[in-house]
């Protein structure tokens, strides 16, 4: 009963207007159709994109009695929202600031995230609006990093002076230190980076919650369990290299989980994959190349920045090269192969190899200058581009952990490589593949590309041909008049000696006569 008179009291004030003649008026159909007008959602606070915050607008426009209305108003409405995110824009782009000479002055003040860019480029430009989120992302949540960017065309000298040698560079420069990005070229991912590096060089970890709340936050970071030694000093100096990779923290032994078994102290460990690696200094080598290499996952999803990365590592990649659009068995059983062997011999391989998949072979294929049949199981040593192809029929993890170690003993032989025959023939690999692409791009840039420099090329041959034969043909001419003047000179000569000689042969003939007008 309580509850049915709440419900009433819930209902009374909308009965209220009732009682006086009706609701009141409805506010104008452009308030009704914007989202100022409504409660905002969470997922459209200022730190989300400029393209979500537009097409929410544009929804609502869409989907409101402004659709529906007459031109006039409706065109009113398209303008107003039009105006709403050109605002939107230039608020943001309002916390990117535009560097000039004096920047380089005044930016050990603080630390700056910059954007080296060219006016000119296309990728430049296809960062532009990332970055004036980014800006606005670091303001919103009142971190100290500084978002800038810079025309490196206009301020070369302090653009080489960063060691900026490509288009777009972004740097986090904090003091006497430049640190470079390297990652994808999305918000979330420069945001992290910038996070990561602007922090301090070695996090401490002071109690397990905190440990536990680092490890579900991060996929990948390293610790290191001790107090001050030797390995202590190698793992700073590996951390103020490779910041802009991964985490590093410090921690005490009692506040590591109790699954974690140390031989020895102190210790510098990996975190990834649901396990951890301990760092053996006789096994693995040099703490920054170890670091290097278990700084990524076990098994990840590949792609060319990916591959390139992993360049840096020294370790085999293996692949399982499927469709994901096809859900066939074989693409899914090879792809599933993959991943059980990067689980099940983790111990064995996990300073080796790498293991992930790739969706298509377009890629592949540009590495290996070769068509892959898909799906299929490639290795590749991306330091040296050689590869290695199965050559057998692969039906479980045992099967495929056979190739692998088959390929450690150096039974499976080696394809590719970079000799110089390899390196000629990826020459012209890479310019067929260039022309083909431009051909079938834009067949008339393709034509004005190749064409005109071979139109020119020819004009120029056969300019320099005929000038060849019109010399030769002069020449010939020269030698023939050379060679009848000195046949003429010898007959000359007898006919002048003839008279001498004594009688003539032939009649003589006599000489006219000087003709005078009186004869």
């Amino acid at each position: 009963m309580r509850r049915g008179s709440a419900h009433a009291q819930r209902r009374r004030p909308a009965r209220s207007w009732e009682s006086r003649g009706g609701p009141p008026a409805p506010p104008p159909p452009c308030v009704q159709s914007f989202p100022s007008a409504r409660p905002r959602p969470a997922s459209l606070s200022g730190s989300s994109s400029l393209g979500r915050r537009c097409l929410f607008l544009l929804r609502g426009l869409c989907s409101s009695p402004v659709a529906s209305m007459a031109p006039r108003r409706r065109g009113a409405g398209l303008r107003l929202c039009a105006t709403v995110f050109l605002l939107d824009m230039a608020f943001c782009k309002g916390f990117v600031e535009d560097l000039d000479e004096s920047f380089k002055d005044n930016r050990k003040d603080d630390i700056w995230l910059v954007d080296f860019y060219a006016p000119w480029c296309g990728h430049c430009k296809k960062l532009e609006p990332i970055w004036n989120e980014v800006g606005l992302e670091m303001k919103s949540i009142g971190s100290p990093v500084k978002v800038g960017k810079m025309d490196a065309t206009s301020y070369s000298s302090i653009a080489s002076e960063f060691g900026v040698r490509g288009y777009p560079t972004i740097k986090l420069l904090k003091g006497d230190l430049a640190y470079n990005y390297r990652g994808p070229r999305t918000k979330d991912d420069i945001i992290e980076f910038a996070h990561r590096v602007s922090g301090a060089l070695i996090r401490p970890l002071p109690s397990q919650q905190m440990f536990e709340h680092v490890q579900k936050r991060h996929r990948v970071f390293f610790v290191y369990i001790g107090g001050e030694s030797p390995l202590k000093e190698k793992y700073i100096d590996a951390a103020s290299e490779l910041i802009v990779y991964t985490y590093f923290f410090s921690a005490s032994e009692d506040v590591v989980p109790e699954y974690v078994i140390l031989k020895e102290m102190p210790a510098v460990l990996v975190f990834k994959d649901e396990t951890y690696f301990v760092y053996d200094e006789y096994e693995d080598g040099d703490l920054s190349s170890w670091i290097n290499r278990e700084r990524f996952q076990n098994y990840l999803t590949m792609d060319g920045f990916l591959l390139y990365e992993l360049g840096d590592t020294g370790k085999l990649v293996a692949i399982a090269v499927i469709d994901e659009k096809n859900t066939s068995n074989e693409h899914t059983r090879l792809k599933s192969i993959i991943q059980e062997v990067a689980r099940d011999y983790r111990d064995q391989f996990h300073r080796d190899f790498q293991f992930g998949h790739m969706d298509g072979n377009d890629y592949i294929n540009t590495l290996l200058m070769d068509e892959l049949k898909v799906p299929t199981v490639v290795v590749l040593n991306t330091s040296n581009q050689q590869y290695f192809l199965l050559d057998r029929l692969i039906g479980s993890a045992e099967d495929m952990a056979h190739f692998i170690r088959d390929i450690l003993d150096g039974t499976v032989p080696a394809q590719g490589g970079d000799s110089i025959l390899q390196r000629l023939k990826r020459i012209i690999f890479d310019a067929k593949s260039t022309i083909v692409s431009i051909f079938k791009s834009s067949p008339l840039m393709g034509c004005f590309l190749f064409g005109l420099p071979l139109g020119v090329i020819s004009i120029m041959c056969y300019g320099i041909y005929t000038a060849d034969t019109d010399g030769g043909y002069i020449e010939e001419r020269y030698e023939v008049s050379r060679s009848e003047i000195e046949s003429q000179e010898p007959v000359e000569d007898s006919k002048e000696q003839e008279p001498s000689g004594g009688a003539t042969l032939g009649p003589t003939v006599q000489e006219p006569k000087d003709w005078s007008p009186g004869i």
